[in-house]
């Protein structure tokens, strides 16, 4: 005996259905469909969004191959002298290096905080919306008036100030903080941890409701603790949002400008001058009256360049790690 492994409806003589072939698309056909009228509609969307968004990355481009204060100008000779005066000018390795200090810094200390603040804040019964509302105040605070604050009160060199008061009682004498070398980059990197771990806080919170209680009942029942449950459970519930907030703080800590400029103004000894300042002081600190306007130029186009250039490999890398 035989069986046919053709499908039933086929032996009994119904209609084969054949797929349908694919209408090759012409300007014509295009036309006939309404696109013309949806570019139409599309026409002052993308004139605008031109203009705004792709009309200055155009101009910086123009900017960074010439020698501009906005007055005079004139083109770069040769014209790619700019960039050129960036790689030779050794204040830019030193910006290079204290950028990447202050990025691994808070990519120790302030990327797990807002992790572990938000498991707790979820496994925390009563009160949960007034510990949201404390965690995320710190991000309503106008920034310049946190670093004000934590400068003129927290980082206080003198015994009147919060953290030297606290040593005190420990009889550790005080010390200088944003006015030592040692440790001038990582009380930046507490300030801007403490500033702005509210918005991932909220963030994490918000994901952390999404994960199905049957899984935490299912690891209870084989016997998991506290720890495997956030090891095995919530960490790869939360796996796509930690990718992209670590990509974000990459690239957040890579611009950081306000604690260096409000705090020590690159100082002590040029310890805390990122990138970001530096551009600040080709473009208006310059003895030159702002001659140097297009270097700081190039040197924008050359972080941003890299920023995308880590992002595009960062994504290709991550990507089959977090969908699976």
């Amino acid at each position: 005996m035989t069986t046919s492994t053709e499908p039933l409806a086929s032996r009994q003589g119904a209609p084969r259905t054949t797929p349908r072939r694919r209408v090759r698309g012409t300007p014509l056909t295009w036309v006939r469909r309404g696109g013309l009228a949806n570019l139409l509609f599309l026409l002052p969307l993308l004139g605008i969004f031109g203009v705004f968004s792709w009309g200055p990355i155009v101009e910086s481009v123009i900017i960074s191959l010439q020698h501009t204060n906005f007055v005079v100008t004139t083109w770069s000779d040769p014209i790619w002298s700019n960039f050129e005066f960036v790689f030779r000018d050794p204040t830019f390795w030193l910006a290079v290096r204290n950028t990447g200090y202050f990025a691994l810094l808070a990519l120790i200390f302030g990327y797990p905080v807002p992790i572990v603040l938000a498991v707790i804040m979820s496994e925390v019964k009563r009160f949960k919306g007034l510990f949201s509302v404390l965690a995320y105040l710190p991000v309503v605070v106008l920034p310049v008036v946190s670093v004000l604050l934590w400068k003129n009160v927290f980082y206080d060199a003198g015994a009147t100030g919060v953290f030297n008061i606290i040593l005190s009682w420990f009889h550790i004498p005080a010390q200088p903080w944003i006015q030592s070398t040692a440790t001038a980059m990582p009380s930046l990197v507490l300030e801007a941890t403490w500033a702005a771990a509210g918005g991932t806080i909220i963030i994490y919170l918000a994901a952390l409701t999404n994960v199905p209680p049957e899984l935490y009942d299912a690891a209870e029942v084989d016997g998991a603790g506290i720890w495997q449950k956030l090891w095995h459970v919530t960490l790869p519930q939360l796996r796509g949002i930690m990718l992209v907030t670590f990509i974000l703080q990459i690239i957040g800590t890579s611009q950081v400008f306000l604690e260096p400029y409000l705090f020590t103004q690159g100082g002590p000894v040029q310890s805390t001058t990122t990138i970001m300042l530096l551009i600040f002081q080709y473009a208006f600190q310059s003895s030159d009256g702002g001659s140097n306007l297009g270097v700081a130029t190039a040197l924008s186009l050359m972080l941003a360049a890299f920023l995308a250039v880590f992002s595009a490999v960062y994504f290709r890398v991550t990507r089959s790690w977090s969908q699976n």
